[in-house]
């Protein structure tokens, strides 16, 4: 009977490198010489039905592994090598496979570089696009980085999915949980028991710039000592969303039609979130305890166990059309300003209230740390607003480090200030709220000392004998 050949050189030469032996003790053990087996590692010699077998026999190889292809692999390599940039380079598919056999975290290295220089192209030419249009448009509506396009996405709709909310709701109440249950170690057990993932915390030094990782080899999901015992929740919330509700997760993404992978990816992540607040706190049950409270975001996060962010991130969601809430509206900001989080239960209102005045007090909070300040504010057409603002600390800083620490601005209608136990800090009826604009280039209020830019539709320096108080004021 005809011997089988196949070559395999690469995967002989990594079951041997794998156990710690050399060429010439492989050798031996095989019965064969080292020139003959250094041969069969640059697969100029095949592997014969009976090397199989005495490969099987004395080291307790398995002979799929020797046998099978690293297609998959091999089939990614394809098409980045079908590359134009590559093309001229293109090899065989049998030094694709080769490749993919001899060094595989290699291949997957090479894979992982390509998605992500095939995305850097597409950010590079949105962004020309957009350059090359600047002048001629007045807001940033045509081409966005993935992220943009992520948060413009959930910006501009209501921070509500129906389907996601339910679900979570009957998985939750699945859990069976009683008065004084701990949700964490439901969750982790449930992980554990359906899934065989068990949940670890690790030190700094182990995970230095990581907040989670998850492991598929061991099935474990490790999670930072940096995070709060709160941070920690979410995450394991996050990964029980994404199994357990993955269906509704990729249903609700798919319904905000996204135009990449990356954005793709990163939406995922923003649903995950919301899924792993909605099983941390249930809509019924949140949305009672937030009418009873008076929307008083201490006392619901010391009933759910959770943090002050993430209770007030939960009171933007209560949108259900037979049981809503109050239209709350949120963003985040750093100590620079700069934001990066904002959704609202009804979108975020950008025409109505901006959120850009460096008068609000959601700036104040930083020489407040941990104070809730709230404040009545009025857009200069009249329009007026409740807002509560409050700083958050971000993961656990070690000696030596500079703490992360971003401001919460959360806010409703001033209509609503009856409902709301926050409207007991606020001055008599006949006090004049703050005067605020959406931002300095489109706020007409003349004396601000807090401006920062001149107005876009009034000219500066008309009369030299007069300065007001700002550098940018007008007549």
């Amino acid at each position: 009977m005809a011997e089988r050949k196949i070559f395999a050189g690469p995967r002989v030469r990594r079951i041997r490198n794998g156990l710690g032996l050399t060429q010439t003790a492989m050798a031996e053990a095989l019965e064969i010489s080292p020139s003959y087996l250094n041969l069969i590692e640059r697969n100029q010699r095949p592997l014969t039905v009976q090397l199989l077998l005495k490969l099987a026999s004395v080291y307790k190889v398995d002979l799929d592994e020797l046998q099978g292809e690293a297609g998959g692999t091999a089939s990614q390599l394809r098409e980045v090598f079908a590359d134009p940039l590559l093309s001229g380079e293109l090899p065989g598919d049998q030094e694709l496979i080769e490749v993919a056999e001899a060094a595989p975290n290699a291949a997957s290295g090479i894979i992982k570089l390509y998605r992500a220089y095939r995305e850097q192209a597409a950010r590079l030419s949105d962004l020309a696009d957009l350059l090359a249009r600047e002048g001629h448009q007045t807001s940033l509506s045509g081409a966005r980085l993935p992220i943009d396009e992520v948060r413009e996405a959930f910006e501009r709709r209501a921070n509500y999915f129906n389907r996601l909310d339910e679900a979570a709701e009957a998985f939750h109440a699945s859990l069976g949980l009683t008065a004084g249950d701990d949700l964490a170690v439901a969750l982790k057990s449930w992980l554990r028991n359906t899934h065989g993932i068990v949940v670890r915390a690790l030190p700094v030094q182990t995970m230095p710039s990581l907040r989670r990782r998850y492991d598929r080899h061991s099935m474990r999901l490790f999670l930072s000592e940096r995070l709060s015992a709160f941070d920690q929740l979410r995450e394991v919330a996050m990964e029980v969303a994404l199994l357990a509700l993955g269906e509704v997760v990729q249903a609700e993404l798919e319904a905000l039609e996204l135009s990449s992978g990356e954005a793709r990816r990163l939406g995922r992540f923003e649903l995950a979130r919301y899924g792993a607040h909605a099983l941390m706190m249930p809509y019924g049950t949140f949305l009672s305890a937030a009418i009873r409270a008076r929307y008083d975001i201490d006392i619901l996060r010391a009933r759910f166990n959770v943090s002050f962010e993430q209770a007030a991130n939960r009171l933007t969601m209560l949108q259900r059309p037979s049981a809503a809430g109050l239209p709350f509206f949120m963003m985040e900001v750093d100590n620079a300003g700069n934001r990066f989080r904002r959704s609202g239960a009804q979108g975020y209102p950008h025409s109505k209230f901006g959120g850009a005045c460096p008068k609000l007090n959601v700036h104040a909070a930083f020489a407040q740390p941990g104070q809730v300040l709230v404040e009545q504010v009025e857009m200069p057409d009249g329009a007026g607003f409740l807002t509560i603002s409050r700083t958050l600390e971000g993961p656990q800083a070690g000696f030596g480090e500079r703490i992360r620490r971003t401001a919460m601005l959360v806010a409703c209608d001033i209509a609503h200030r009856d409902d709301v136990a926050y409207a007991a800090a606020l001055p008599d009826r006949t006090v004049a709220p703050i005067g605020i604009g959406a931002a300095c280039r489109l706020c007409e209020r003349s004396g601000c000392l807090a401006r920062a830019e001149p107005p876009l539709t009034r000219p500066l320096g008309l009369d030299e004998m007069v300065t007001g108080l700002s550098a940018f004021d007008f007549q």
